[in-house]
């Protein structure tokens, strides 16, 4: 219902009430018709239920199928090790999305306890979950709303709702009928909402809605949409399914190959199973897993505190950033930006030099003495708008008690002014202050043009306040409006501005050069966002647009699906709204950030790709729907953030090509050997082996790789993007096969040469793992170039698993369980040569795309300078 277009009588009548509330008989049975005032929850999620759902990915059912197979050919050791992985990724999982389910407990908590209740004509305090429509609420300063009401009294009533609307002023209420359909929640001046604060005043109000009919319960119903797949998430599962294709091929074309030359049955059927176990990289989801939870510790550092661990990964594909203004861009504190006095404009840099300009001093000490502003140790507090001026008139070393104040009339909603007195000089003068509109009005001497001016710094995205004096021989006796604010003479304007971060500009042209549009959204008026947006560089030109709620309302699906990609700001939009553009830009394949830091942003931080809740301004329940929380509400913090998203994945990428190969090499050594006549190379605790110390570790220290250098100059990812896309696919099989193929040369020159051929074998493949991962540090850059102890924890790694790999070989009591023997130097040596291979091969495949690359700028360079 639009209560905002009501009179008070109507609402009345409409909901069965009067001014002395409900009798008990009506409330009672209003309350078995509505229900009780508080939020209902959506089917929730138990613990065992969200546990459970840990073990429904392909990757991890192919891991426990592993298990079970390795026990029953009787390898205990990999089915407790393969079980031990699934567990700790299942528990880790468990842990994360369990708290992000607190959202919709910390919506609850929200709702008010005790309610101040007109029942019977009598007042008295209920349990705020037995109001119903039409009860008679009464509010003062420190109150919560308890529900939704229509203002029935105002008495300079002042309600907080950056909670739902994400501004922070105040919003000072009234009575009075709005005409106007549709208007936002922020605009609804005659209505208070559930959940938000009263700050100052007194009043009361009609409840007109409870529960989940309330917007806070309108906000609920939207927190209950489901979240959506990481891009690392979507790729996983598509790289899972594919490569259980292709392990069972190869196992069933292994098993009828050799079924074919005639071999055992029950040997090639354990020898397939034993290829399967082998071929999985069993530990990709721990290292996965356990990358990203060291990226998230790292991101503390750039003042992002990680709640979900995919969020690291998802930040590198991220295209589209639907970002807050105030606080967020803006430094969220107003500032005086223009002076307006006697037909001349001052910035406020300029005043100090021109206090000799006629009325520039007078209009310096209505800013400090018509103001409310308090000093407390040091520090102004109260109202933003009037610490700005305070600010500006401390500058001139005017303060607040040179000029005594005598008497006052408060601003109200109704007048849009404010009038103080003062002595001075043995004079008395009145100070007012106001909406223009409303001053002009009262003056007795508007000066030409002044409207004019007030249009034209308005159009800036300045907030235009006016100044006004008056002399008087005495203070009148009982002062009111009508007596003492006529016959001003007309003083000044100063016009306003939240500004904007210095550091945001810069992060802004970071995101564009990456691929990235900023978008801003805001509660605050479309001109204001305009401005603030083109000063940040998000609004460049007139192809961008500047859409407000109720442009948007306007508009049918396709129609905003055809714009949604060129719209820059967005004002005075509602919770649904953030909803609805999140998902159309999600139907046009993007990757969305949002972020957000009240309960009206909830909804669409959970819907969004990233939904980013502010630390220190954000709601709990903003914190409890968000992927990530910005603890210092910055946004260049967010592109720092991005780039650390995008260089954490390419570091995934890079461990899922190192193990992938790896696995690659051991598969074909197994395959080939026996298609040539050869006895099999690797013994079951020879893959176990290698597979425990070049898996784990040495692809763990990949995350500690440093950023490419093209990381932000390059497109995001796109979402559909296959793990096996730009060359890395053909790199796991060629690679792979490079190492069978020098695993095989090396067992078939010892076994025709007299040495310990599976020993050599052995080392042989180990080590060759240990090459490739140095080589493949750098996509793209040769490993000399970034610095071979550029990471630091890698080479260490990678020395620790050859020292483990020379114990095993040199140990006598290990000797028997690994079936190893000594190597003789030269043997060992050999070893190292064959090795080698692997890694100057990579480097090569490295400098060929470094020459194709060049040669295709060249090209492109040559192109446009024909062109020009």
């Amino acid at each position: 219902m639009n209560y905002h277009k009501q009179t008070i009588q109507e609402v009345f009548q409409q909901l069965g009430t009067t001014e002395k509330g409900l009798s008990d008989d009506a409330a009672r049975e209003k309350l078995a018709s509505v229900g009780p005032n508080q939020l209902e929850e959506g089917k929730r999620k138990t613990a065992i239920g969200i546990l459970l759902a840990q073990f429904k990915d392909l990757m991890i059912i192919i891991l426990m199928g592993a298990a079970v197979i390795s026990g029953v050919i009787g390898d205990l050791t990999d089915t407790i090790v393969i079980l031990i992985i699934v567990l700790v990724n299942a528990l880790i999982g468990f842990v994360q999305e369990y708290r992000a389910e607190k959202a919709m407990l910390a919506l609850k908590q929200m709702s008010v306890t005790q309610a101040k209740v007109i029942r019977n004509g009598m007042l008295k305090w209920l349990t705020a979950t037995d109001l119903v429509p039409g009860d008679m609420i009464t509010l003062e300063a420190g109150n919560a709303v308890p529900a939704d009401l229509r203002i029935t009294e105002s008495f300079n009533l002042k309600i907080e709702e950056a909670a739902l609307t994400g501004e922070s002023q105040a919003v000072v209420k009234v009575t009075e009928v709005l005409e106007a359909d549709d208007l936002p929640i922020g605009d609804r001046v005659n209505l208070a909402f559930k959940g938000t604060l009263v700050t100052s005043g007194r009043g009361a109000g009609v409840v007109v809605a409870t529960g989940m009919q309330t917007e806070l319960g309108r906000i609920a119903k939207l927190l209950q949409e489901e979240e959506q797949l990481t891009p690392l998430q979507r790729r996983m599962a598509t790289f899972s399914k594919k490569l259980s294709i292709l392990v069972a091929g190869l196992c069933v074309l292994f098993f009828v190959a050799g079924w074919l030359r005639g071999e055992d049955l029950f040997t090639m059927i354990m020898t397939s199973i034993s290829l399967a176990v082998a071929a999985i990289p069993e530990a990709l989801p721990a290292v996965i897993t356990i990358s990203l939870a060291l990226a998230a510790k790292r991101m503390i550092r750039y003042n992002s505190l990680i709640r979900k661990l995919p969020t690291v990964e998802t930040l590198g594909s991220v295209s589209f950033i639907c970002t807050d203004k105030t606080g967020t861009l803006t430094k969220n504190k107003m500032h005086v930006e223009q002076v307006y006095v006697n037909g001349h404009l001052f910035e406020t840099s300029q005043v100090a030099a021109n206090l000799q300009h006629e009325n520039l001093l007078l209009l310096m000490h209505a800013f400090a003495l018509n103001n409310d502003a308090l000093e407390d140790e040091g520090t102004l507090k109260g109202d933003s708008t009037e610490i700005a001026l305070m600010e500006v008139a401390r500058g001139q070393k005017i303060k607040p008690g040179d000029w005594p104040r005598l008497a006052e009339l408060a601003f109200d909603a109704d007048r849009k002014l404010m009038t103080t007195f003062h002595s001075y000089d043995n004079k008395i003068i009145s100070f007012t202050k106001g909406a223009p509109d409303m001053l002009f009005q009262k003056c007795a001497d508007e000066p030409a043009g002044i409207q004019q001016q007030v249009d034209e710094m308005a159009l800036n995205g300045l907030r235009v306040l006016g100044f006004a004096y008056r002399y008087w021989d005495k203070v009148p006796d009982n002062p009111d409006a009508e007596t003492i604010e006529r016959d001003l003479h007309f003083l000044g304007l100063t016009g306003m501005l939240d500004p904007p971060r210095e550091e945001v500009f810069e992060a802004v042209q970071q995101c564009k050069s990456a691929g990235i549009i900023p978008v801003m959204i805001t509660g605050d008026h479309p001109l204001t966002a305009k401005n603030i947006a083109q000063r940040l560089g998000i609004y460049e030109s007139e192809s961008d647009f500047v859409l407000t709620g109720q442009e948007l309302a306007a508009l049918s699906e396709e129609q905003f699906g055809g714009q949604v990609e060129r719209v820059r700001v967005y004002a005075r939009v509602s919770p649904e709204q953030k909803l609805f553009i999140v998902k159309t830009l999600q139907q046009k394949g993007h990757f969305v950030a949002m972020t957000g830091d009240g309960v009206n942003d909830a909804p669409s931080l959970k819907r969004a790709n990233i939904g980013i809740a502010m630390g220190i301004t954000g709601t709990d329940v903003a914190k409890e729907a968000a992927h990530m929380i910005l603890l210092d509400d910055n946004f260049s913090t967010i592109v720092k953030a991005v780039r650390e998203g995008r260089r954490i994945y390419d570091n995934i990428l890079k461990f899922i090509k190192y193990l992938m190969t790896t696995n690659s090499g051991e598969l074909w050594t197994l395959l080939l050997g026996p298609i040539l006549n050869l006895p099999i190379a690797l013994l079951p605790i020879h893959i176990l082996w290698i597979n425990l110390v070049s898996d784990g570790l040495p692809a763990i220290t990949l995350s500690f790789e440093k950023a490419e250098k093209d990381i932000m100059s390059r497109p995001p990812r796109a979402p559909g993007e296959s793990v096996f896309a730009e060359g890395r696919g053909l790199h796991m099989i060629w690679v792979g096969m490079l190492m069978g193929a020098v695993t095989l040369a090396a067992q078939v020159y010892a076994m025709n040469n007299g040495l310990h051929w599976q020993t050599i074998v052995f080392n042989v493949l180990c080590l060759s793992q240990m090459a490739h991962i140095l080589a493949i540090r750098s996509g793209n850059e040769s490993v000399f170039s970034i610095g071979i102890l550029s990471n630091k924890p890698l080479i260490a790694a990678v020395l620790l698993t050859i020292a483990l790999q020379f114990i095993v070989t040199y140990t006598p009591v290990l000797q028997p369980v690994f079936r190893t023997e000594s190597l003789t130097m030269g043997e060992f040596l050999g070893v190292c040569a064959a090795s080698s291979i692997v890694f100057f091969a990579v480097e090569i495949e490295k400098l060929l795309f470094r020459r194709k690359r060049r040669l295709r700028q060249a090209q492109f360079a040559g192109k446009r300078l024909t062109g020009a």
